[in-house]
């Protein structure tokens, strides 16, 4: 019996590790305002920032969808630095030697200045919207709308 035992645990131990699927969860490596003048000191990179907000249904989709997509993460992660930027966020950024607020709008409602500055096309803000700026924090894109995975595809293939 004393034998059965450690050889029933050692075929369970060896049946789970076989049987487990390779996994591999990549993310899109999230960058701040604040560390992109360092790191294009290291490297020229054009910068992809998302402007979303939290009750932004399209802007969780593309979250969901796009952003999860392991090919748009690898070009992402390898040819661009990727910002997070909410719309609402109520931190205080510096970039470009410059600091951008939150403006308050309403009693709990206001749009980032940095989301105003990067986010607008044809005088106006709409979420989500993909803003493209290259090494020189120049705006070269934008996109406002959502958008799936093959036509982000498309345009990062064009803009690294």
């Amino acid at each position: 019996m004393k034998l059965k035992k450690p050889l029933l645990v050692t075929m369970l131990m060896v049946g789970s590790i076989v049987a487990l699927p390779d996994f591999s969860f990549s993310q899109i490596k999230i960058i701040q305002f604040e560390q992109i003048d360092s790191l294009q000191r290291i490297e020229k990179r054009n910068v992809a920032v998302f402007i979303h907000t939290d009750w932004c249904k399209y802007c969780q989709t593309m979250q969901n969808t796009t952003f999860k997509n392991d090919s748009i993460i690898k070009v992402l992660n390898d040819k661009f630095y990727f910002i997070d930027l909410n719309a609402e966020e109520k931190r205080n950024v510096i970039f470009n030697n410059h600091t951008f607020k939150f403006k308050p709008t309403g009693a709990n409602t206001g749009t980032h200045e940095l989301a105003d500055q990067l986010g607008t096309v044809n005088n106006k803000i709409s979420y989500p919207t993909l803003c493209f700026l290259n090494a020189d924090s120049e705006i070269i894109f934008q996109y406002n709308q959502s958008i799936n995975v093959k036509d982000l595809q498309l345009i990062l293939t064009r803009l690294k």
